[in-house]
């Protein structure tokens, strides 16, 4: 019996249409993403077949067949799912020889959830297979957005004004807690924190040590640092930054090396997922850093770190919304997949800043700022009017819109300057 007992029971996920689309151009497609963001169900409904290489049955015999003959297991119907490749490093390059050999498209769809070192690996891939990163589920995935109005019509400049139901704080904080793993929506609001919590205690205890790069984590200082990452949750703070935050709790040495170490393994772990700066015009006179800012994948980990629950968001609005901004950033960035487009953050050597900004395929730009309350919509609007029109006058491309994107607003609609108005929890890709 395959991973789907009922294909009707399962909920679609944005990224299926990204799926697809690449099946029909690519021979193989490999979908990357933190452990329990749905992978593996979303893979095997667009899969005939399935091998699962870390079932542990008979002894983990899967495995030890990979590892004997890794392009026998990639024999069956097709699409083929091989879930968890990266346990035998060596499918990837078999992969990529079959899909050579077989000239044909839509053949084998991979999963990981961490990166082997490129050392194992003889081949990148390119033009063979095509790697897709997934997340946890969206707000709209997940049921928790009406999805009134479509990020992609959004960015094409329109918008039909409605009225909508207002969110009450408290459901965006238990949102925020509770993170968007698919197995995790439908547990009670009292225990949606418990899951979170167990999942980063595995990632430290277990995750780290599977991976194949010889190193030795500190379990106390990796704690250390993701502690420090999730108090800087939706910020551009430096490595350097990081290291004093951990050497001011630690006695022991901790070295600048340590820190890219170890937030390197947190990133093949695809436990983080930065956003990447961005650069108004080639033309452009204005100098922009070019910091990242740092995510978790999902917010709901920075909370499992500081032992946050929704009543003590709700006792400090400042972290609140630090981490309405991380929900909402992840969600503008599942969106945009959608249909081509990337999530940046703007900042430039002005004191400059954009929330988010949304590149378009074809460079057209959109300007977001991020506001939980809606006292702060004036404040949002007045910050993107003024940064994109000091854009505009150094030189760069005016962008194709300016939205506010809040939590509590009961109305998606144009203000009399222009700039847009909606709810995230209206959003939907």
């Amino acid at each position: 019996m395959g991973i789907l007992r009922d294909r009707k029971e399962y909920r679609r996920r944005i990224i299926d249409k990204s799926i697809e689309t690449y099946l029909q151009v690519s021979g193989a497609v490999c979908i990357e993403g933190p452990k329990w963001c749905g992978k593996t169900w979303t893979s095997a409904f667009h899969s005939k077949s399935e091998f699962l290489v870390g079932d542990p049955a008979n002894n983990f015999s899967n495995r030890q067949l990979a590892e004997l003959d890794p392009s026998m297991i990639l024999q069956g119907d097709t699409p083929r799912l091989i879930d968890e490749w990266q346990e035998v490093p060596s499918i990837w390059d078999a992969t990529r020889a079959e899909v050579d050999r077989r000239h044909e498209k839509g053949q084998i769809i991979l999963t990981g959830s961490s990166t082997p070192k490129t050392k194992g690996i003889m081949h990148s891939g390119a033009g063979r297979i095509v790697r897709l990163r997934m997340n946890t589920m969206s707000l709209y995935e997940s049921g928790d957005s009406s999805g009134k109005v479509s990020l992609s019509e959004l960015c094409g400049g329109n918008i039909n004004t409605q009225l909508l139901d207002e969110v009450p704080l408290e459901k965006i904080a238990t949102l925020i807690v509770r993170g968007g793993w698919p197995e995790n929506i439908s547990v009670s609001e009292k225990n949606a924190h418990l899951m979170p919590r167990a999942y980063m205690d595995t990632v430290i205890g277990e995750d780290l040590g599977k991976l194949d790069d010889g190193i030795e984590y500190n379990r106390h200082k990796m704690q250390l640092l993701l502690r420090s990452l999730a108090r800087n949750e939706s910020t551009t703070v430096s490595d350097s930054s990081l290291l004093r935050d951990m050497q001011a709790q630690e006695r022991d040495t901790i070295s600048r090396n340590t820190v890219s170490k170890y937030l390197e393994a947190l990133g093949r772990l695809f436990l983080l997922e930065n956003q990447a700066p961005f650069s108004p015009s080639l033309r452009s006179s204005l100098r922009v850093k070019q910091s990242e800012k740092r995510h978790f994948s999902d917010p709901a980990m920075a909370c499992a770190l500081l032992n946050i629950t929704p009543d003590k968001l709700l006792a400090d609005l400042n972290t609140f919304g630090f981490l309405f901004e991380a929900l909402a950033e992840r969600d503008l960035a599942v969106y945009a997949q959608s249909f081509g487009a990337k999530l940046f953050h703007y900042q430039d050597y002005k004191n400059n800043e954009i929330d988010a900004v949304i590149e378009l395929d074809n460079g057209d730009w959109c300007a977001f700022e991020i506001k939980l309350g809606a006292k702060k919509i004036d404040e949002g609007a007045e910050n993107l009017i003024r940064v994109c029109g000091d854009i505009v006058a150094n030189g760069g491309k005016p962008p194709k819109i300016m939205c506010v994107i809040c939590g509590l607003s009961n109305a998606a609609y144009v203000r009399s300057d222009g700039v847009f108005v909606v709810p995230l929890t209206a959003l939907k890709d």
